[in-house]
């Protein structure tokens, strides 16, 4: 555990929010005056860390999280499909939490937007195995953990493929709405155990992964008037949902799928 000092170079002034919006911009009152400002959104995963909490990552490409590890975190260098590498992460997060693991949230995606007729078998097997094999395998290994300390709370990662019919989009559709129904049964199966299981389910998030489709401003554009609330998702509004389901959500929240799709799913606009 450590302690965060931060040190203003000039004295903070006091406001009143009036409206936040669009991409972490806010109106603020000051005395008389009304600023608009930019608000990065800081609820992300990291705030696990600031928190004081024991953080263990179990990732492909260790460069990519080394700015969660100088912050405190550990890592387990491992694919989420290896059965040998998430046991190692588990027993890690074990260790660091003195015998107790209480969340576990499985990142781990993939886009593959094609119709059925130009998907090879293997391409499809390929996303079945990513997307909800492995989750089935933290679902397992790390539940049994949290059953022999009293329980814990677990989040997944679907999409709002899983719920929603759209264009070549049947492979992912298959594996996310498979993943949204073990979340479920699984909310089911442990509900008198102490074990928590939900998921989120983005629409089209800013991310590496969307990096091909999000890749012009035209393409951008195109995709966001799609959505009812006409932009798209920023990753950090995704990790404070997550952050909240580990953390701050009731214990009778649980077999819920947390849309986070602009409305997308759910809204005609």
């Amino acid at each position: 555990m450590y302690n965060l000092v931060m040190e203003f170079t000039k004295s903070l002034v006091k406001g009143k929010l009036i409206k936040r919006y669009k991409r972490f911009f806010t109106d603020v009152k000051l005395g008389k005056e009304v600023v608009t400002a930019h608000c990065p959104n800081t609820g992300s995963m990291k705030g696990l860390l600031d928190e004081g909490n024991n953080v263990t990552l179990l990732a492909r490409d260790v460069s990519r999280v080394q700015g969660l590890v100088e912050r405190g975190a550990s890592v387990v260098e491992g694919d989420a499909l290896d059965q040998e590498a998430v046991l190692s992460a588990i027993e890690e997060a074990s260790a660091n939490g003195k015998g107790q693991i209480t969340g576990v949230a499985h990142f781990v995606g993939s886009i593959v937007i094609r119709p059925p007729h130009a998907l090879k078998l293997d391409a499809f097997e390929e996303v079945i195995r990513t997307n909800l094999t492995s989750a089935f395998l933290t679902l397992s290994l790390a539940g049994k953990s949290m059953l022999k300390s009293g329980g814990g709370r677990m989040v997944f990662v679907s999409s709002v493929a899983g719920s929603l019919g759209l264009v070549n989009h049947e492979a992912i559709a298959a594996a996310k709405g498979g993943l949204e129904a073990m979340v479920r049964s699984a909310a089911a199966t442990y509900a008198k155990r102490g074990i928590r299981v939900n998921a989120v389910a983005p629409g089209l998030t800013d991310t590496r992964l969307a990096a091909t489709i999000l890749r012009s401003d035209a393409m951008r554009e195109a995709s966001a008037e799609k959505i009812p609330l006409k932009r798209i998702n920023q990753a950090d509004e995704i990790a404070t949902s997550i952050h909240w389901l580990l953390t701050g959500a009731p214990d009778n929240y649980t077999g819920q799928i947390m849309h986070l799709d602009g409305g997308m799913s759910e809204v005609l606009a």
